[in-house]
This record gives C-alpha cells, sequence and structure tokens, in this order.
C-alpha cells in the first residue's frame, strides 16, 4: 500500500470523525462519499461500494465511541432514549446489514441518496424552543422513537452508515430532544447500530481490513477532538452546519445516479 494512499485515506477519517464527534452523527455521511470519490482524483486505486460500505461500517463503530467517552459527563446522555432506539436501530441494523450482500452497487447508492434527502429535508424544518427544555425534564414517544429507529437501522444497515444523519433530524423534529442532548444520545445510539451493521459487513466478506485500520485509527484520535469542539459552539451553528452537510451529500449522490 502507498504512503500517499495511507495518508489519503487517514485524511479522511481524521475529517469525517472530527466532524462525527462535533455534530453526533458517525461520519458515514461524509466518508461514505470521500472514500467513493477523492482516491481516484489523486490516481489511487477506487473502492467499489461495496468496499466504502464495508470500511464505513467498521469506522463509525470507532469513531462513536471515542465521541460517547468525550459527552460521558454533564447529563447529556439520555440513557432512556439510548435504550429504546439503540435497541430498534440494532435490531434492523442487522437485517440491513446481511440484506445488502444481494444487493448491487447502484441499488446501495440509491437507498443512501433516498436516505440524505430525507434527512436534508427534515433539517430544514424549523425547530423553535427546543433548546429551552431542561434536560432533566425532556419527554418523548418511546414507541415511536423506537419504531422510527427501526426503519433507520434497516437502511443504515445496508450502506454501511449507522443512521446518525437520520436519527439527528427525527430527534431534533419529531422527539423535540434539545440539541446537545441530540447529539450525545446520537452518537450512543450510532455506536449501538454500528454493531450490527459492522457485523453484517464483516460475516458477508465486505471489509477491507488494511482501510478499515487506518480509518480507526484517525476516529479514535480526531472524535474525541470534536466531541470538545462540539460542545462548545452555539446549538444553532451546529444545526446549520449539520443541514447544510446533509444537504450537499444529498446532491453529490443524486447527481450521480441520476
Amino acid at each position: 500500500m502507498e504512503i500517499g494512499f495511507i495518508i489519503t485515506i487517514f485524511l479522511i477519517g481524521f475529517i469525517g470523525s472530527y466532524i462525527s464527534g462535533m455534530l453526533g452523527i458517525g461520519g458515514s455521511i461524509i466518508k461514505y462519499p470521500m472514500l467513493l470519490y477523492i482516491p481516484p482524483l489523486f490516481g489511487l486505486a477506487a473502492f467499489s461500494a461495496h468496499e466504502v460500505s464495508g470500511i464505513s461500517a467498521v469506522q463509525v463503530f470507532f469513531a462513536t465511541i471515542g465521541g460517547v467517552w468525550a459527552y460521558r459527563k454533564g447529563g447529556y446522555l439520555n440513557k432512556t432514549l439510548i435504550g429504546y432506539m439503540g435497541g430498534s436501530i440494532l435490531i434492523g441494523s442487522l437485517i440491513g446489514g446481511f440484506g445488502s450482500k444481494l444487493m448491487t452497487e447502484g441499488g446501495i447508492n440509491l437507498i443512501y441518496g433516498i436516505l440524505a434527502l430525507i434527512a436534508a429535508v427534515m433539517m430544514f424544518i424549523p425547530k423553535k424552543g427546543i433548546d429551552d427544555i431542561p434536560l432533566d425534564q425532556v419527554k418523548f414517544n418511546k414507541w415511536l422513537a423506537a419504531t422510527l429507529a427501526f426503519i433507520v437501522g434497516i437502511g443504515s444497515g445496508i450502506v454501511g452508515a449507522a443512521g446518525a444523519f437520520l436519527l439527528v433530524p427525527i430527534m431534533l423534529v419529531v422527539l423535540k430532544i434539545p440539541t446537545r442532548m441530540t447529539i450525545a444520545s446520537s452518537l450512543a445510539i450510532t455506536f449501538i447500530s454500528s454493531i450490527g451493521a459492522t457485523v453484517g459487513k464483516l460475516t458477508t466478506g465486505q471489509v477491507e481490513f488494511l482501510p478499515s485500520l487506518i480509518m480507526v485509527v484517525a476516529s479514535l484520535i480526531a472524535s474525541p477532538l470534536g466531541a470538545i469542539a462540539g460542545k462548545k459552539v452555539n446549538t444553532k451553528i451546529l444545526q446549520v452546519v449539520l443541514a447544510l452537510l446533509i444537504l450537499a451529500t444529498a446532491i453529490k449522490i443524486w447527481m450521480d445516479i441520476l
């Protein structure tokens, strides 16, 4: 493996994981298109959609560990929310992870494009007053949360993403969870989800081990740094950055599909 290839993969993992820790997402929404398109731009070996989804699944598993560890203090982790949504998304992602082996590369990209488009639309829905709710008084519909997480899990298991780019808008818009609690809890839920996606990809032989290892090292360094930065940034800015990120990815994926 060339040194240029190693550096490129490491930087993709570092940038994606830093944003992951800051915004409460697993980072696949950034790293999926970066892994797909950046290596060929530099004349390096191109990954297939199956390989990219496999590498993403493993990397997200480690990126979210770092993020959750950084958010473990301060009351940001809602254990009830994590329990209901985490359990449901794990089951869904296991189903999606195993099922993805039967899909074409075009089918995987189409699923990814649909998920990104839904998430982008939801992020631009006004979210008024949610950050005025004290963290110890947050309430939500448990069974609605579990059902939505299960659906997200199936889709995210297919593309090797952990689904946080969809979970975050659902938690903000539908469940009315405050922004910082959403970011911290979604990292924990995404970690649980990534277990299912990772097992599915590993057991069906869709993981390139050396690129995955490089991404994991980058994740463990960058994700906690991003989480520390996220605690200091204004919540409105965090929402806008995430919305623009999801929108840009959705546009890029759909341009390629169409």
